[in-house]
């Protein structure tokens, strides 16, 4: 069983690069996959609803107001979901995704990168993101510790590493890619999908000490997605993974 230290010493990780043929369309392809525009990505969509239902769940029903952080907001296309709240900050360095969004009026502040963040949320939230990213225990760490004492950490990825996710984009995406570019979409999906589902909840019981999944599917392994509700981090594994791997300006 990998332990934590040896899953921490694997970050920050590198992508594998791109082939010139993969990068002259992976805009274009980004951007149709973040919007539906194919008609595979169109099908996905409707699965991913269970992700945005799940993390919209808290406040979808009730007229508290919350104040809320999305990591990894992209398109701004969880914000339908989620009722109009005075307090709904983003963070997302592709600026290019959001820009034309109809959604933006609902957001308070655009952020490119958590650790300028320094407000406390109760409610931080990230949907299909955290498969992602290079710089993953700091962003994990840096949530906890934005947190309110009473606040949530919602997270929603697919289950990246498991047999179900692997067949199903291989049956659907994977094959629109290849009729459409040619190519072979495991390769974008390597350098996309850095992260495990393992790894993910690693980190996640690392940095809180109450951590409850929900799957959709019949096991880790045989699900399509998985969403984590963390609750009381460890502060002090926190503040040590922020102060051990926030990059040095």
């Amino acid at each position: 069983m990998l332990t934590i230290d040896a899953l921490l010493a694997r970050f920050p990780k590198q992508r594998p690069p791109l082939p010139m043929a993969y990068q002259t369309i992976y805009h274009q392809h980004y951007k149709s996959n973040r919007d539906g525009g194919s008609q595979a990505s169109r099908f996905a969509h409707r699965f991913e609803r269970w992700m945005h239902q799940q993390i919209a769940e808290d406040c979808a029903n009730t007229r508290k107001s919350y104040t809320t952080l999305e990591i990894g907001a992209g398109t701004l296309n969880h914000l339908p979901y989620e009722p109009q709240q005075p307090i709904y900050d983003v963070v997302e360095p592709y600026t290019a995704l959001y820009e034309n969004s109809p959604h933006r009026q609902q957001v308070r502040h655009f952020f490119r990168d958590i650790m300028t963040v320094t407000e406390r949320y109760q409610r931080i939230i990230s949907i299909a993101t955290f498969e992602h990213l290079e710089h993953l225990p700091l962003v994990i760490a840096q949530s906890g510790l934005l947190l309110n004492p009473d606040g949530v950490l919602r997270v929603a990825i697919p289950a990246e590493g498991g047999i179900l996710w692997r067949l199903a984009w291989q049956i659907s995406t994977g094959v629109e890619f290849r009729l459409k570019y040619k190519l072979d979409y495991g390769v974008l999906m390597r350098h996309e999908h850095i992260n495990t589902w393992q790894e993910i909840q690693t980190l996640l019981t690392h940095c809180f000490t109450k951590v409850d999944r929900r799957l959709y599917g019949i096991s880790p392994q045989l699900s399509l997605y998985h969403v984590y509700l963390c609750q009381h981090p460890h502060l002090d594994r926190c503040q040590t993974i922020r102060q051990t791997y926030r990059p040095q300006n």
